[in-house]
């Protein structure tokens, strides 16, 4: 017979491992809003690991003046529960900042404070625990979880460990302290006076590096800041609001009853929805463009290279690296550039999973992705009432939003719902029609 649902944290024995109703693997974004949903929720019990001994969030990137591309209002919490103390305006309120913030007038969240509120939310929750790593998941009624502490038991799984940088093959095997990913920007650029630097990626990442390098103090700046881009220009992101209209639940759900094949067609065509450049980043890059050229007579400082490919990386006699690039309109034309240091500001793909090993047979694929249902359940042979949840994992079947801040409390709200057997209600639905009507099956329709 199966466990009841209504066991509590506190049922534990010499016998027994301590037991969970939701247990969460990972702390980021995605598993810290679903622990503040369940924050003091009753008959709920749950908890939620991270292997890392403090929160982080992108703490190697979080160059001055960067901002977030989403609303301030697209947080934790607060667009499935606009009353919970877990929003950003609670964190603004509870630092005792919140009119300053308003005076401050920002077009856009500094992404430094976002990641203080997120490390706020993280602290005050006490089921949100740091430094203890899962090691293995298996399953014997219910999962059993071994950490790097103690052995635990749970009725289901959320895992949400994020993302790990990603470079080409170029630069695999050769990241240092000349090579390296723009997640570990702030760390490996303190001392780049004078050097030749180039940015590969024609992203938000890479023109924040980009503009970061170039906007330096006189005595802090490199010799030369090539920056490099596979697109055919230094495209902005299109944030106007029928194109938002991708990043609300009602086109998730559209986009979940695709084919795979039209899922990964609207993927790469909407790309720039969610990875193209802010305006006002271009725009500052242009700026320091014109001021280097044309009042400081630097006219050799910058070197802009969009619609190129990187091919291959070697080293060179003097120390540093040899770019050698194809040009996409004429890849005959081979093209090389010589750098001191190099910037990959090439994306993230999903972290590894291999915590899940023990029941890795059991559990559904999709390509490179967990098979999910409608509610971000991991498709499986087990029990319908024990499940894995899968957040922030789904580009694939859920678009490009899944790995986006924009649905991550609708996300999460999702998840929470299925745990515990009820529906909340749904937000209405879009502007734009996305399904395709039949003329046979309107209304009135032959």
């Amino acid at each position: 017979m199966e466990k009841s649902s209504a066991k509590s944290s506190t049922r534990t024995t010499e016998s027994s491992s301590p037991y969970y109703r939701c247990l969460g693997i990972g702390v980021g974004p995605a598993n810290l809003s679903l622990a503040s949903l369940l924050h003091d929720r009753p008959g709920v019990p749950n908890l939620f690991l991270d292997q890392k001994d403090q929160f982080g969030w992108h703490d190697g990137q979080q160059m001055p003046g960067a901002s977030l591309q989403v609303s301030l209002l697209k947080d934790l919490v607060l667009l499935s529960d606009p009353t919970n103390g877990f929003s950003f305006l609670s964190y603004l309120h509870e630092q005792g900042k919140i009119y300053h913030f308003i005076n401050a007038q920002y077009d856009a969240v500094p992404r430094m404070e976002f990641r203080n509120y997120l490390e706020w939310a993280s602290r005050r929750n006490k089921n949100v625990v740091f430094g203890e790593k899962v090691l293995a998941v298996e399953f014997d009624d219910d999962f059993v979880v071994h950490t790097s502490r103690r052995t635990l038991q749970a009725e289901n799984i959320v895992v949400g460990v994020g993302t790990s940088p990603w470079v080409p093959k170029a630069a695999q095997g050769k990241l240092g302290d000349t090579q390296f990913h723009v997640s570990d920007f702030t760390l490996e650029t303190q001392n780049l006076a004078g050097k030749r630097v180039a940015v590969v990626g024609g992203g938000q990442s890479g023109a924040e590096a980009f503009l970061d390098l170039i906007q330096r103090p006189p005595r802090e700046l490199p010799r030369r800041v090539t920056w490099i881009s596979r697109r055919g220009n230094y495209f902005p992101i299109d944030d106007s609001p029928f194109t938002n209209e991708y990043y609300v639940p009602s086109y998730s759900e559209y986009f979940f009853g695709l084919d795979r094949v039209t899922r990964d067609s609207l993927n790469r065509k909407n790309v720039l929805s969610s990875d193209g450049i802010s305006g006002s980043t271009l725009r500052e890059i242009y700026q320091r463009c014109y001021e280097h050229r044309f009042i400081h007579g630097a006219e050799d400082l910058v070197a802009l290279l969009p619609n190129r490919g990187v091919t291959d990386v070697t080293g060179n006699p003097a120390g540093g690296w040899t770019i050698k690039m194809a040009h996409n309109d004429r890849p005959e034309a081979v093209e090389h550039v010589d750098v001191d240091v190099i910037v990959w500001a090439t994306g993230f793909r999903p972290a590894p999973t291999d915590f899940l090993e023990p029941i890795a047979d059991r559990l559904e694929r999709e390509g490179d992705e967990y098979h999910i249902d409608q509610d971000f359940a991991v498709r499986w042979d087990g029990p319908p009432n024990r499940m894995i949840f899968m957040q922030n994992a789904a580009r694939g079947q859920r678009g490009l939003a899944d790995p986006n801040l924009s649905l991550t409390a609708w996300r999460s709200r999702r998840i929470l719902d299925r745990i515990v057997g009820v529906g909340s209600d749904e937000q209405l639905p879009s502007f734009v029609e996305w399904s395709a009507k039949p003329s046979g099956d309107e209304p009135g329709g032959l």
